[in-house]
């Protein structure tokens, strides 16, 4: 008789489970005991003679979790299939599971979804073979390869851990309401909250603010750059022509002073805060340029290729800025180690202009934050007054040109910045009346929260 759930009530869910899991591939099943065989039929002259059709199994592997080594992912595959794909660096990826096809050898099956996020098609390979990720001695029961049509292919093995399932241990697996089936995102919560930062005030007063105790910097500023040990303030003010001054405030000793005076704009501090880059201008050309925190030596040019507007370091070694149509990774010795058009950086829902502010991931250089213009923004959503256009924040991976936008534009976000641990995107919103505010919001799109008025934070430590 053929094994069904639902006809081993003394059987726990989980226990049931993997009694199905354990039948044979092909689901044959044998003779009952006992029971007496029928005489063959006679085969009329000239017909082959035809057996009883073989019986197949529907019972394909589930709640499986799924990880790879190179890169690092894992997946989550559910009662009806995919459910999440995670990646070391990058949000979650949310799945909406499709059919299932059992390829013909009955040990391998395929399973479809969609990434519900950009739609793009995903296809999961599930083979039951031995499978070893070569780190761990970890014995897998499954070989897995994820296809995504943006991302590429991920290698990995997987076993059967109903354990981390445990939203389906009392579910009835002929229940087919989507919403009682929908899993729930795991909620985050290991995140740490910015220790640092600093932030202009309603009234445009510099603020620098340390286990959320506010202090005030400077009356006025812009452009604020926090060193990652969150204690020194870079910012600019204006002077009475067209040159800025670049001052520095060091909170441990309480002092403002002048680093630089002359065309310069946009200062960032390294990763490891032992250099400042900013730009310059001739009075024709902005530039590159740096200068060593130590006070030892003085500013000099790093490249010679022109970039309006900078947009901070991507990793110890190399900066991105960018020019009239395309954003630039200029390497410490000058040269320049990729470039991407704008219209390409943009797509379609925005408007390609490189004055957007463009963040790299600390935990992630291929992963970028983007404060983009929406050309069409969803109907009732505030609009810039100047542009007429919308805004939205939008994450964009260099390498699978993978595009997601946050879906905030209610709150017209502008100045994206990332928390130290990659987790939490800190921008500037309006509230109902029209006030900046700044927001805290989780890379998944979850946790959105108000933090206090103002606007232009940035975060140090």
């Amino acid at each position: 008789m053929k094994v069904s759930i639902r006809t081993l009530p003394a059987l726990s869910f989980c226990a049931a489970l993997l009694l199905t899991l354990a039948l044979p591939a092909h689901g044959q099943n044998p003779p009952p005991a006992n029971k007496p065989q029928s005489p063959q039929s006679k085969t009329p002259p000239g017909k082959t003679p035809v057996g009883p059709p073989v019986s197949q199994s529907r019972h394909y592997p589930i709640l499986l979790i799924a990880q790879g080594t190179e890169p690092f992912w894992t997946l989550r595959l559910g009662m009806k299939g995919p459910e999440r794909l995670e990646r070391l660096g990058y949000p979650p990826i949310p799945l909406e599971p499709a059919e299932v096809e059992q390829e013909n050898t009955g040990t391998s099956w395929i399973y479809h979804a969609k990434d519900s996020q950009t739609l793009a098609v995903v296809a999961v390979h599930v083979s039951r073979e031995a499978c070893s990720d070569g780190m761990s001695e970890t014995k897998y029961s499954f070989r897995v390869s994820v296809d995504h049509a943006q991302i590429g292919t991920l290698k990995g093995c997987g076993k059967t851990a109903p354990d981390q399932f445990p939203e389906f241990k009392q579910k009835n697996l002929d229940d087919d309401d989507p919403e009682k089936k929908k899993p729930t995102p795991p909620t985050i919560t290991n995140f740490k909250p910015p220790v640092a930062v600093a932030y202009l005030d309603p009234t445009g007063k510099v603020m620098l603010a340390r286990n959320d105790i506010p202090k005030l910097v400077a009356p006025k500023g812009y452009q604020l750059s926090l060193s990652h040990d969150g204690k020194r303030l870079l910012f600019l003010n204006e002077e009475s022509g067209p040159d800025r001054k670049l001052q520095l405030y060091d909170s441990s000793t309480g002092k403002t002073t002048e680093l630089l005076r002359g065309l310069l704009q946009q200062p960032f501090w390294s990763p490891d805060d032992s250099r400042i880059a900013f730009l310059k201008s001739d009075s024709s050309v902005w530039r590159i340029w740096t200068i060593s925190t130590s006070g030892s030596a003085q500013p000099a040019q790093l490249s010679a290729t022109p970039i309006t507007f900078l947009d901070g370091w991507s990793d110890a070694h190399s900066l991105v800025g960018a020019n009239s149509d395309s954003f630039f990774w200029i390497t410490d010795d000058g040269g320049t180690a990729q470039v991407i058009s704008a219209s390409e950086f943009f797509g379609a829902d925005f408007e390609p202009n490189v004055a957007s502010s463009v963040r790299v991931s600390p935990v992630n250089p291929d992963l970028l934050l983007v404060s983009g213009a929406l050309l069409k923004p969803p109907p009732g959503s505030p609009k810039d007054v100047k542009s007429g256009l919308g805004a939205d924040l939008f994450f964009y991976e260099i390498h699978s040109k993978r595009r997601l936008a946050l879906n905030i534009s209610n709150l017209l976000p502008a100045g994206g910045e990332w928390s130290r641990d990659g987790i939490q995107i800190f921008f500037t919103g309006h509230d109902a009346v029209g006030k900046s505010v700044i927001y805290r919001i989780f890379w998944d799109g979850s946790g959105l929260k108000k933090i206090r008025l103002g606007s232009d934070l940035v975060i140090g430590q």
